[in-house]
């Protein structure tokens, strides 16, 4: 590879772990809102594919190194994957051992990364004799993909009737552009949806600060007190093989395993059932936080890494919740990229591994040890110098910017009636996998209705 390639590469994951370091530790930084629209806006720029991998993967490794530490800290979790780890932190903080779970997380982190690199390349391998093949059903593999995101979910009723709605109101939006002149006819709108549904649980959040009754229920007296207990300081670099015993060493290991094989499923989910089944027969209150906490942050980072590299390096479409959330944009960025023509068909396995690998190791040497030695002052700095309300007027602006390119004023108004539908799907228990399959079924699903 071209050593100038290798230099941008290298400086776009300084870049991505620099930024990412800090967004993972603000509090509610989910990864498709924070993540998406900067890697859809790099790639519609045209910067090299390669480099948008490089910073990707950076970023995505040094914010779920960093989302552990407000949960261990303050109770607060960084992100949507950081949520089911608070229950095992708070465990420890009132066994006075909140620096054990900072160390714990980070490192069943670095163990799921190292792990999930190399199974996610080897897997892909064997994987790309079928990309041909499943390409041909792309449509009805998201449709059924849809549906069995659903009947994994909490709410399966509402999830599985929200694929008609949705579906209906994608396919309505596109034809109201068409008659209205907004695009030529024919054309497909799709990143104005993607957004949308991308910020709806924050749009709809917005919405409700509108309403009287619902502003009024949302005040409160004072503003929220945030305890930050004092952690001992880590002098030495920190080991993860040192930090976690063998056998929480072998339970992370393992979960990053399955946690890439099932990389098709939800990471939410996965993440949930792997820790506590890794914990279950462990006695003794510290031990089994310690062995939940380490399991459930290696199957994190395992199913991201895996979520976005197979379907990137085997099979050309995004078939994972990973691929078709955040990562999306390497498969379907119009007009730089398509379904039918994008990063995996114009990238090399080479290109693929160099990027991600290089990406994930720039990751791990520095945020890993920040985040051990330093995670009290970050989370301080953090909560007190960075308003969290700064992080999401940049995403939300750069949403809308992207929506006006897409289609104008008309695309932002389409991206705040599906933002807002979407949202309050969320709200009801309709998770992003369900929506984003719905996204790209849509057109198939109403063909076969209308």
């Amino acid at each position: 590879m071209d050593p100038m390639m290798l230099l941008q590469m290298l400086l776009a994951a300084l870049v991505g772990v620099v930024v990412y370091t800090a967004i993972g530790v603000a509090p509610g930084t989910d990864e498709t809102a924070v993540l998406a629209p900067v890697t859809l806006a790099l790639v519609v720029a045209g910067i090299p594919l390669p480099v948008v991998l490089s910073f990707f993967m950076a970023a995505i490794v040094a914010k779920k190194l960093t989302d552990s530490i407000p949960v261990s800290v303050a109770g607060i979790p960084g992100g949507v994957m950081s949520a089911p780890m608070v229950e095992h932190a708070m465990t420890l903080k009132r066994e006075g051992q909140a620096t054990l779970a900072i160390r714990k997380m980070a490192s069943g982190s670095v163990i799921g990364t190292l792990v999930a690199v190399p199974i996610s390349l080897f897997l892909a391998f064997l994987l790309t004799p079928l990309a041909d093949v499943l390409g041909q059903y792309a449509s009805q593999i998201f449709f059924f993909g849809a549906v069995f995101l659903a009947l994994m979910s909490r709410e399966k009723v509402i999830s599985l009737v929200s694929i008609l709605v949705l579906a209906a109101l994608i396919q309505a939006l596109r034809h109201f552009y068409w008659g209205m002149g907004v695009i030529p006819e024919g054309r497909v709108v799709f990143i104005s949806f993607f957004l949308g549904i991308t910020i709806g649980p924050m749009m709809f959040n917005l919405a409700q600060l509108l309403v009287n009754r619902e502003r009024k229920a949302m005040t409160v007296a004072e503003p929220k007190t945030i305890q930050i207990y004092k952690t001992e300081e880590e002098h030495r670099i920190p080991n993860p093989f040192r930090i976690l015993t063998r056998q929480e060493t072998t339970s992370a290991a393992a979960s990053s395993v399955l946690g890439s094989v099932t990389f098709f499923m939800s990471p939410v989910g996965i993440t949930i059932f792997l820790g506590e089944m890794m914990s279950s027969w462990v006695k003794g209150t510290v031990e089994k936080a310690s062995r939940a906490l380490s399991s459930m942050d290696a199957v994190t980072n395992a199913a991201y890494i895996a979520g976005i590299l197979i379907p990137l390096a085997a099979l050309g479409i995004p078939m994972s919740p990973m691929a078709i959330g955040p990562g999306n944009a390497f498969f379907n960025a119009p007009p730089v990229l398509t379904l039918e023509q994008n990063a995996h068909h114009l990238m090399s396995f080479s290109e693929i591994a160099i990027a991600s690998i290089l990406g994930t190791a720039v990751a791990l040497l520095i945020t890993y040890p920040i985040a051990v030695r330093y995670a009290r002052q970050i989370c301080i700095f953090v909560f007190s110098r960075i308003p969290h309300e700064a992080f999401l007027a940049m995403f939300f602006a750069l949403v809308m910017l992207l929506a006006y390119m897409d289609a104008g004023v008309m695309g932002i108004l389409g991206v705040m009636v599906l933002a807002l539908v979407a949202g309050l799907l969320n709200r009801w228990g309709v998770n992003y996998g369900v929506q984003f399959m719905t996204l790209y079924a849509a057109p198939w699903l109403m063909g076969l209705l209308v």
